[in-house]
């Protein structure tokens, strides 16, 4: 059903530590992600696949999402597109498409939080890394223009 969350293969798991964030991320993931707008009550889902993979503009990796959203009664086409640069200590630093910065990423306990200031909006992502093969991804935006939760379960995809 689309209006469900997605569900975690590891309920209440300990963070899983990943000494090298763009490694661990490198190649296909499957993704399910709940959207709810908290003031509307308004519910979605996205279903879809990420690719990780090399960056022609630049060092490190090139993260494409697509799949489709649904809202509603409505199903639309999405995709997002954002780059990843490898740090040396086994850290990220991540941008839009566009090359803008958007967030540190540090998955070496297993759980990071990120925060992202958008206009007068604020971005709060909460990533935790479950398992060699899955990793959750958990977006609050609260501020004058948006209220919503974005929860995601991403489930690496077998390799062809």
């Amino acid at each position: 059903m689309p209006d469900q969350e997605p569900q975690p293969r590891r309920t209440g798991a300990v963070p899983y530590p990943v000494p090298d964030a763009a490694a661990y991320l490198a190649g296909g993931w499957r993704i399910e992600r709940s959207v709810a707008d908290l003031r509307s009550g308004a519910l979605g889902s996205f279903r879809g696949i990420a690719h990780f993979g090399p960056d022609a503009a630049g060092d490190g990796l090139l993260h494409h999402e697509e799949g489709e959203l649904t809202w509603g009664e409505t199903v639309h086409p999405a995709s997002r597109t954002l780059r990843l640069r490898p740090l040396p200590d086994g850290t990220a630093e991540v941008h839009f498409a566009d090359g803008r910065p958007f967030h540190a990423l540090d998955l070496r306990s297993g759980r990071w939080i990120a925060v992202h200031p958008c206009a007068a909006d604020r971005y709060e992502g909460t990533f935790t890394v479950v398992a060699a093969d899955e990793w959750h991804l958990a977006w609050r935006v609260g501020g004058p223009a948006k209220d919503q939760l974005l929860r995601s379960v991403y489930r690496r995809r077998a390799a062809r």
